[in-house]
């Protein structure tokens, strides 16, 4: 379905809002759009939301058009922070134009490309794709967590994937920080690994949530 930029920007605030923050709905008013305007007109001729007494909510279409909006959205965002090194307003600004241009196919090949990430760079879910559950040794590897990594490759740290507070002070005091060179000894029994000049060895549930950016 093609969809205009426009109505894909309210069709991810829909699902931020009512998927997400679990809001019952919205207004015109909220989603600055008109009722006789061109948005509210493709919104309600593609049956992607319903309008009842002035609140509009997604219709089973819309969710799946709007989960597929912020899943590209939040692809790009980790995209322009682990690969193009981003940072600031300029990488959510910059995902807002690319997430346009990501197709269905292309957003599976960077999420293949980034390792399947689940997080945005804030931290927020991104929703899973049908490469995520098909993900293999064909994946395209630039961009991994250390339980994949190969003995012998080496990369720096791009990010720390996990909500659990204990984890990460435990990953932290080994100085696994974003950005410090890492390299792979072993993947059995434990995943031994060398930061700076000290080593580590850690087991799967930790190794799963570092990922690193492979460069040799």
């Amino acid at each position: 379905m093609t969809i205009s930029h426009e109505t894909e920007e309210i069709l991810e605030r829909l699902y931020i809002e009512i998927i997400e923050q679990k809001r019952k709905g919205l207004t015109c008013e909220q989603l600055k759009i008109k009722q006789d305007g061109a948005v509210y007109g493709e919104l309600i001729k593609k049956n992607l939301v319903t309008d009842k007494n002035g609140i509009i909510k997604l219709t089973k279409e819309g969710e799946v058009e709007a989960r597929d909006v912020v899943r590209r959205h939040r692809l790009a965002e980790r995209l322009m922070t682990d690969i193009f090194d981003m940072k600031g307003v300029c990488v959510h600004e910059s995902a807002c134009e690319f997430e346009h241009i990501l197709h269905r196919g292309i957003d599976e090949q960077i999420c293949r490309l980034l390792g399947h990430p689940t997080t945005c760079p804030h931290g927020t879910k991104i929703p899973e794709g049908k490469c995520c559950k098909e993900r293999g040794i064909k994946d395209i590897r630039v961009m991994a967590p250390l339980s994949l990594v190969k003995p012998g490759e080496k990369g720096k740290i791009s990010y720390i994937q996990s909500e659990d507070k204990d984890k990460l002070q435990t990953i932290m005091a080994m100085g696994i920080l974003p950005g410090m060179e890492i390299a792979l000894l072993q993947n059995f029994p434990s995943y031994l690994f060398k930061v700076g000049n000290s080593q580590f060895a850690v087991d799967e549930n930790i190794a799963k949530d570092v990922f690193i950016r492979i460069t040799k």
